[in-house]
Order: structure tokens, then sequence, then C-alpha cells
């Protein structure tokens, strides 16, 4: 009877874990984003000396952020930054700023 409810519970909670992965907020979205204000200026729109992120291509900023968490790209900062996100958030973070007005 224990192990029926374990697997009861273990399948529940995965479950659970999944649906609030796959429900992630814009508000949510747009928090991650607000991390990257400091140097790449608010919703994406950087001051010079700085690349902006706004209006970029989606596809290729997850790539290059993907790239920088790995250590594939060479970086100051961000592959110390970019390890703190999953690569679902890091997805979302580029989706948020490809719509952003340049």
């Amino acid at each position: 009877m224990n192990r029926a409810l374990a697997l009861v519970l273990t399948a529940a909670l995965a479950s659970a874990a999944s649906l609030s992965q796959a429900q992630t907020s814009a508000t949510q979205v747009k928090s991650w984003a607000a991390g990257c204000a400091n140097c790449h200026g608010t919703n994406g729109q950087a001051e010079k000396g700085m690349p902006p992120l706004a209006g970029k291509n989606a596809a290729d900023m997850t790539e290059k952020l993907l790239a920088y968490k790995s250590g594939a790209a060479p970086s100051t900062i961000m592959t110390q930054l970019a390890k703190g996100y999953t690569d679902d958030q890091l997805k979302a973070i580029a989706g948020y700023f490809a719509v952003q007005k340049k």
C-alpha cells in the first residue's frame, strides 16, 4: 500500500511541476528580463557601448545565451549570468526582448 501511495504522489508532483512550468506568466518572464536592464537598458534599449537587445531575433539570441551558458561563447560576465537560468527561461527571455521596440 505504501508503494502504491508513493507512486501516486510522485506522479502527482511530476504533473504539477510540468504544469507550473508550462504556465510561466508574462510577468515572470518580464521579471527575469529585468535583470538584463543594468547593462542592456530598460526593455533592451541600451545606451552607447552596450549591445541593445530590443527587437533582436529570438532564435539567434537564444542560441547566443545558451552558448554563454555552456561556456562556448567568450564573455566577461554573461557566462555567469546565463548559468543562473534554465534553457527554457533563457528562451523566454530572448522571446521577451524580440518583441520589444527598437
